[in-house]
Protein backbone atom coordinates (compact mmCIF):
# COMPACT_ATOMS: atom_id res chain seq x y z
CA UNK A 1 0.00 0.00 0.00
CA UNK A 2 1.35 3.43 -0.95
CA UNK A 3 1.48 6.09 1.73
CA UNK A 4 0.05 9.50 0.96
CA UNK A 5 2.87 12.03 1.04
CA UNK A 6 1.97 15.54 2.09
CA UNK A 7 3.05 18.13 -0.45
CA UNK A 8 5.25 20.65 1.33
CA UNK A 9 6.51 22.77 -1.57
CA UNK A 10 4.48 24.42 -4.33
CA UNK A 11 5.24 26.74 -7.22
CA UNK A 12 2.72 29.13 -8.76
CA UNK A 13 3.00 32.07 -11.15
CA UNK A 14 0.84 34.19 -8.84
CA UNK A 15 2.91 33.48 -5.73
CA UNK A 16 6.47 34.77 -5.57
CA UNK A 17 6.89 34.62 -9.37
CA UNK A 18 7.16 30.80 -9.61
CA UNK A 19 9.73 30.50 -6.82
CA UNK A 20 9.15 27.33 -4.81
CA UNK A 21 7.43 28.19 -1.53
CA UNK A 22 6.27 26.26 1.50
CA UNK A 23 2.61 25.32 1.03
CA UNK A 24 0.14 27.76 2.74
CA UNK A 25 2.84 30.48 2.93
CA UNK A 26 4.82 32.92 0.85
CA UNK A 27 8.07 31.73 2.45
CA UNK A 28 10.49 30.61 -0.23
CA UNK A 29 12.58 27.48 -0.06
CA UNK A 30 15.49 29.71 -1.03
CA UNK A 31 15.02 31.81 2.14
CA UNK A 32 14.94 28.74 4.36
CA UNK A 33 18.07 27.31 2.74
CA UNK A 34 19.88 30.65 3.14
CA UNK A 35 18.97 30.77 6.83
CA UNK A 36 20.12 27.17 7.39
CA UNK A 37 23.38 27.87 5.52
CA UNK A 38 23.93 30.90 7.77
CA UNK A 39 23.72 28.60 10.78
CA UNK A 40 20.18 29.27 11.99
CA UNK A 41 18.42 26.37 13.68
CA UNK A 42 14.92 25.29 12.66
CA UNK A 43 13.65 26.79 15.93
CA UNK A 44 15.24 30.16 15.06
CA UNK A 45 13.59 30.06 11.62
CA UNK A 46 10.18 29.14 13.06
CA UNK A 47 10.22 31.94 15.65
CA UNK A 48 9.51 34.81 13.19
CA UNK A 49 7.45 32.49 10.95
CA UNK A 50 5.09 30.63 13.32
CA UNK A 51 3.07 29.10 10.46
CA UNK A 52 6.10 26.96 9.55
CA UNK A 53 6.63 23.57 11.09
CA UNK A 54 9.87 21.73 11.73
CA UNK A 55 8.76 19.14 9.12
CA UNK A 56 8.45 21.88 6.48
CA UNK A 57 11.93 23.15 7.23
Amino acid sequence: MQKHLKQLVVSNAKVMMWKPVIVRTRITVELILEKLAAGETPEEIIEPHPRLTREEI
